[in-house]
């Protein structure tokens, strides 16, 4: 076997290999002598047919599995021997001509075909002790644990229709359709054709939802409000709004009391207990923003304290992954890019950066995993599944099924549990430092610093 190496820029490597005839000929040779042990052939005891028969009749397209055999078994000896990781799976160019081809599926002539791939950079890990990052505290405000508690009430007493001559009071809840208005001109996320809200719950901006009330079913009204300055959308903010909204359905709630029957009902012993129950888990919901909000910094950064040049085809890759979702966000609402504030041109450019940002990001938090031994165990894989499971009630023997039946996308629900265990590793080592917030903060902190990428589904 001969390797000559013929490019190697950045990260790129080409190598023009030539394994000789007289190789791929001993490998046919024990490839035939499987095939004797097997071949039924007419007027042939199984076994005893001639070696000379044998090549005649299977000899090119054994040959042909013998040559695909010595290109994997070449291409993985010679990374090895490089000491070279492919960042994805080498591409092999074999000779065009189908008469040099035939010349080397008879075994007449040495196979020389060409391999190029990009290797995987050597990623250099930061000092993580230099890392600092803020850890967000929320004390829970008794009067949202009073809201909360009154929320699981209207929610777990039901509602009731109001009928046709029903009229908006505080505490119903409505079906609604809106077309939102600024300055005339509609914008996005400004219509909806069913919405449901519950009056007074603060689901909508402020303003919104008093207008309402004394609304019946079935009328129209414009109603009239300003974006808060500190709106998510930044567009929208401190803008004035006209919303012409249709009344649907008006829903009271069902008559009850929050007392101790009701509790017992829900299988808790009284209202404290309610109310304790509840306490918990606006904590656990609480704890899991937290541990997203430092997740954030934490990749930032990784981010920061990585620069290496990353290999083209896995950003090209993660690029179109993520593009595709992007397209059909884009087709499937109906939506342009012009519509979003932004041209084709421009949002190519950012989630480019985005699939950048993401593989260099895979790359450090697997070298990170792979010098400290951080490793997910069969039981917080098992452990994944349920979790995914669970999130699609009365279907989850499918996607149980889907999961059993995909070996691959059973091992993508590793990747995750990964990063975390590597990100939970990182922040152990890092500085951390209490920063008193409110729930509105922590909320907006991480919906405010998304990538904007339109998630995955894979069912």
């Amino acid at each position: 076997m001969q390797v000559t190496e013929t490019l190697n820029e950045g990260l790129k490597r080409k190598l023009s290999v030539v394994i000789p005839a007289s190789d791929l000929n001993e490998r046919l040779d024990v490839r035939l002598d499987e095939i004797k042990g097997q071949a039924n052939i007419k007027g042939f005891r199984p076994g005893k047919v001639p070696m000379t028969y044998l090549k005649k009749v299977y000899g090119r397209s054994a040959m042909s599995e013998v040559m695909s055999d010595a290109i994997n078994a070449t291409v993985a000896k010679t990374l090895d021997e490089r000491a070279e990781r492919a960042a994805s799976q080498p591409k092999v160019d074999l000779p065009e001509d189908q008469g040099t081809i035939n010349k080397v599926l008879d075994g007449q002539s040495d196979l020389s075909f060409e391999v190029s791939y990009e290797v995987l950079p050597p990623v250099e890990l930061m000092d993580f002790k230099g890392i600092s990052v803020d850890k967000p505290v929320v004390e829970i405000v008794e009067t949202e644990v009073d809201a909360e508690v009154q929320r699981v009430f209207a929610q777990q007493r039901g509602y009731e229709d109001k009928g046709d001559e029903g009229v908006v009071e505080n505490g119903d809840r409505l079906g609604l359709s809106f077309k939102g208005t600024i300055k005339g001109e509609a914008f996005p996320g400004g219509s909806a054709d069913h919405a449901h809200l519950t009056v007074g719950s603060g689901e909508f901006i402020p303003g919104f939802e008093e207008q309402l009330i004394g609304m019946k079913k079935g009328e129209t009204k414009t109603v009239k409000v300003t974006f808060p300055k500190d709106y998510a959308q930044e567009d929208l903010q401190g803008k004035k709004a006209d919303f012409e909204v249709t009344i649907l359905h008006v829903d009271g709630p069902k008559a009850g009391e929050l007392n101790d029957e009701f509790a017992q009902k829900l299988g808790l012993e009284n209202v404290p207990a309610l109310r304790d129950a509840v306490k918990e888990q606006m904590r656990t919901a609480l704890d899991q923003m937290s541990r997203q909000a430092i997740k954030r910094q934490i990749l930032d950064h990784l981010d920061d304290g990585h620069k290496f040049v990353v290999p083209e085809q896995l950003v090209e890759a993660e690029f179109n992954t993520i593009w595709q979702r992007v397209q059909h966000e884009v087709e499937s609402h109906g939506r342009s890019f012009e519509d979003e504030g932004t041209t084709e041109e421009a949002a190519r450019e950012q989630y480019r950066k985005i699939a950048e940002r993401r593989v260099r990001l895979g790359l450090v938090v697997a070298e990170i995993g792979n010098q400290n031994k951080v490793e997910v165990t069969e039981d917080e894989h098992q452990q994944a599944l349920i979790t995914e499971v669970r999130r699609f009630p009365g279907q989850e023997q499918q996607v149980y099924d889907y999961y059993r039946k995909n070996p691959q996308a059973l091992a993508g629900l590793r990747a995750p549990v990964f990063e975390n265990k590597v990100v939970d590793f990182v922040v152990e080592l890092a500085k951390k430092t209490d920063k008193p917030m409110t729930r509105a903060e922590l909320a907006k902190l991480i919906a405010s610093e998304d990538d904007e990428v339109p998630e995955e589904h894979h069912h």
